[in-house]
């Protein structure tokens, strides 16, 4: 709804509004420019003090006889600032002041004069902590966009990069930039995507981008498997930009989603194009090799222990040292649970006692746990395999995935034995297989449907392109 041009109506009508006599941080003030009552409205905290004192010294020597008829040329002519607009609906106003913009209204003008002057708490873009590289750049994603719209646009100096602005939250109105390179992104695609986010009906996105991947992708919640590739590096999200992806970055978080993304490209990290193409290439295949055998080596292990007379003589040594007290299965399950018990520990320990805690945790599953007789020697090593295997791919969601598949395949082989295996690892085969990106894409491709170009890429890292695209 359009608003007065008249001061009094306005003031009482964002008065109310913006409830400034509860709301501390909203300030309003009431001041005279060009001999005409104005008010100015912003949130304390979020404003450039300095930009605000230079526009109303400039204000102050504007005399009555010289003030324009309208708002539009009083901000060509009064307004020496780069980022301001021109609102007329109240609604907008509202959200724009919450959002940190600072909002003049002048007595006479049926439009309000918006500033961008607005500044937001940040910390530095240091390297994070979860995508950490042996080489390469060491700045990453912030909880505030602007600053990563900056990071990307640092390394893509082209006009074809394009962020599209959209926002989300009848509460919350988050921003959302949807970034993506023109004439190399799949249109039917990024059309599908913008169209699903303008349709989101939600209160607030609380959890920020998991939020707004929960409201786009609402189907096969049951799947572990990540549908998105999430990353907090801006080199990483600037490399898919150029490969024609999409990616999504979302207020308030500091990680960026990257769409359509197969398991591949979940898997693929910066250090793999850090390296010669050599070691590259060895990184990625080791990559792959310990999240297979972070899937497959305890259920493996726990079939081929419940029928010891299959073992070739050359296993031999795999056999339990000791007959165990606690069934195998259960012994499994306790330290699968167990790992992510200390895992959230850890996340929740100061850092002063971060050193303790690793001694505890040391003697309680080290050697005091085997001669207790709980764990055997054998499980306690297997599964420090598994929890290593489990971090050696940066895509928490991934783990995890892999995590459920793990113990559903060892629950089965337990109960059914060989056949019990067998439908384990059927399931989570099918898991993968039949999951689907957001633009429904296949999750395995360039498997499904087949393309061996590609699918060499995936496998080894060839040498980077220098002058074709």
């Amino acid at each position: 709804m359009a608003f007065s041009s008249k001061i009094e109506d306005n003031i009482r009508l964002f008065n109310e509004k913006l409830d400034v006599e509860t709301n501390f941080d909203v300030v309003y003030r009431v001041l005279t420019i060009g001999g005409r009552k104005s008010c100015l409205y912003f949130v304390d905290g979020f404003t450039k003090d300095d930009v605000l004192l230079k526009l109303l010294q400039v204000w102050e020597g504007v005399k009555p006889e010289d003030m324009p008829p309208d708002a539009h040329t009083f901000s060509k002519q009064y307004v020496p600032f780069g980022e301001i607009g021109l609102l007329d609906q109240e609604n907008d106003v509202v959200t724009q002041i919450l959002t940190g913009i600072s909002c003049f209204f002048i007595d006479g003008y049926d439009q309000c004069l918006a500033v961008d002057c607005r500044t937001y708490p940040a910390r530095g873009v240091q390297e994070p902590e979860k995508d950490k590289v042996m080489r390469g750049s060491r700045d990453g994603f912030v909880e505030t966009l602007i600053f990563n719209t900056s990071l990307i646009r640092r390394r893509i100096r082209d006009p074809k990069l394009t962020m599209e602005i959209l926002t989300a939250g009848e509460s919350s109105h988050t921003d959302i930039a949807v970034c993506y390179m023109k004439g190399r992104v799949d249109e039917e695609m990024l059309s599908m995507i913008k169209e699903r986010i303008r349709n989101v009906r939600v209160d607030a996105l609380t959890m920020n981008q998991e939020s707004l991947a929960e409201c786009l992708y609402p189907r096969k919640w049951y799947n572990p498997f990540p549908k998105f590739k999430f990353s907090e590096r801006p080199d990483t999200a600037a490399a898919s930009i150029l490969e024609g992806n999409v990616v999504i970055l979302v207020d308030n978080s500091p990680a960026a989603m990257i769409l359509p993304s197969s398991v591949f490209d979940i898997i693929e990290e910066a250090d793999d194009y850090y390296f010669p193409p050599v070691t590259g290439t060895y990184l990625r295949l080791s990559r792959m090799t310990t999240s297979l055998l972070a899937l497959t080596l305890t259920p493996t292990w726990l079939l081929l222990m419940q029928n010891p007379h299959v073992l070739p003589e050359w296993l031999q040594f795999i056999k339990l040292s000791e007959v165990p007290y606690v069934p195998l299965i259960a012994q499994l399950l306790i330290l699968e649970f167990a790992i992510d018990g200390l895992r959230l520990a850890a996340i929740n320990t100061p850092n002063m006692l971060n050193t303790p805690l690793s001694v505890i945790a040391g003697i309680v599953l080290g050697e005091y746990a085997v001669s207790s007789g709980w764990f055997s020697s054998e499980t306690m090593l297997y599964m420090a395999f598994v929890t290593i295997a489990t971090y050696s791919q940066a895509s928490f969601e991934l783990g995890y995935a892999l995590k459920f598949m793990r113990v559903i395949v060892l629950i089965l082989t337990a109960f059914f034995d060989l056949w019990g295996y067998l439908a384990g690892m059927i399931f989570a085969a099918c898991a993968v297989v039949f999951n689907k990106t957001l633009a429904g894409k296949s999750y395995i491709y360039p498997l499904i449907p087949f393309s061996f170009k590609e699918l060499k890429k995936r496998f080894l890292r060839g040498r980077l392109p220098h002058w074709n695209r």
